[in-house]
This record gives structure tokens, sequence and C-alpha cells, in this order.
């Protein structure tokens, strides 16, 4: 007899079985443009690097902690370009962030790790400007991204990776409503030869429908002007 679920135990001790998952076509990724809430996703291009170096220089993100993937504005050019290689090869698809209300690129932000197999991915390689922090826009921006994964693209897990010592970027994984899967334990030397320990969150398909409340909900209680 075919087993339909993998065997679980939970906390209590108690084993489950989880339910199979349907058989769905796998999707089809390519460019798409993704809007509202006063932003826009657009598919990252050459065009965008002056906006993008305007971006890192705002508040020096790319001087900040825990930020290695973050280019100073000097080198923008070169990782705009290997990120767009990334998407010509099928690996990630790669946006930048414009706000609508002047037309500014305020950041960028990246599907990478693609496990399309699995029906999986991960929200990663995202930078905001400095000047846009806590005004919305990562909400919004969250928003966007995960209702393409889940309800276009029919995601089962999206996974959110986080350096140990990030706090603030742990806790806004953890407001978003992600769940802490584990941790990567010396994962990565970092280019400055320190050890990244790396934070491993999902949010799953059945659980969107609650985090997509709870986001709207935050976005609407967001002045205008700061969403704009």
């Amino acid at each position: 007899m075919t087993d339909r679920g993998a065997a679980e135990r939970t906390a209590g001790g108690r084993e489950e079985r989880t339910r199979a998952v349907p058989t769905v076509p796998l999707p089809r990724l390519g460019p798409v443009t993704l809007v509202g809430h006063g932003i826009r996703l657009e598919p990252l291009a050459e065009a965008h690097v002056p906006g993008l170096q305007d971006v890192v220089a705002d508040g020096e993100i790319h001087r900040l902690p825990f930020a290695p993937h973050v280019p100073a504005p000097e080198a923008v050019e070169g990782s705009v370009a290997r990120l767009t290689a990334d998407v010509e090869a099928g690996t990630r698809l790669a946006w930048a962030v414009v706000r609508e209300a002047d037309e500014q690129v305020v950041g960028l932000t990246t599907f990478m790790n693609l496990a399309l197999a699995d029906r999986g991915l991960e929200i990663g390689n995202t930078y905001l400007a400095g000047s846009v922090h806590r005004t919305g826009v990562n909400s919004a921006m969250k928003h966007l991204l995960l209702t393409h994964a889940f309800d276009e693209l029919e995601m089962l897990r999206v996974e959110f990776r986080v350096h140990h010592l990030n706090v603030a970027s742990r806790r806004a994984v953890e407001a978003l409503g992600a769940q802490q899967d584990g941790i990567l334990r010396a994962h990565r030397i970092l280019p400055d030869g320190s050890v990244r320990h790396t934070v491993v969150y999902s949010i799953l398909a059945h659980e969107w429908p609650g985090i997509r409340a709870m986001l709207e909900g935050r976005i609407g209680r967001t002045p205008h002007s700061a969403r704009g």
C-alpha cells in the first residue's frame, strides 16, 4: 500500500502524518512586475544601477554589520550584472523596488535557492535605502513577494535565512510570522573572516492566509505618505 504521508513526531511525542501534496505542474518562472501599496517591483535591469547606487549610499547601508550582500556604490554595476545573469540562467528572480510617488528606486530583492520540484524558494539578497526603513516599504514588499510565491507560483514553502547575530533582522522575520526551523552552525565564512551561523525560518502555504491578513492590516495602518 502506498503511504499517503510522511510521519512526523510532534513536540508532545505524538506521531502524526503530513498530508500528501497534490501533484501540480512545476511553476514557470519568468520576469514579472508586481505592483501594490505604493511600490512597484520591477524586473532588475542595468537601467536600475544609478538608482541602486543611491540606495546603498543612503545611510551607507553597505557598511552596516551583517550586510556582505550589499555592494558599495562602485560595485553595484557588477552586482546587478551577476544577479541578472542568474535570472537568465533560471536560478533566481530579481527585482528593483520602486516607490511610485516619485518613481525612485529604494531597494532590491530576489527569489533565490529555487527548489521548484519541491515547491520551495528563499526570499533573500534584500536591501532597502536607509531612509525607507520603518516606513512600511518592507511590509508592502513582503506582501507582494509572498502573494506571488504562494498565490501565483503555488509554492509550498518560502524560506528566510539570517545571520545569527543580526537581531534586528531576526525580529523582523519573526514579526512576519515565519517559524524558526533551526540553525546551520558554522555555515559560512564571511569576507572579514568571521564565521556565520545561519538561522533558517520558513512560512508554509497553509500559514499564508493568516500572515496575509496580518500584513494587510499592518499596511492598512501605515500612513499613506509612508507607503508612498
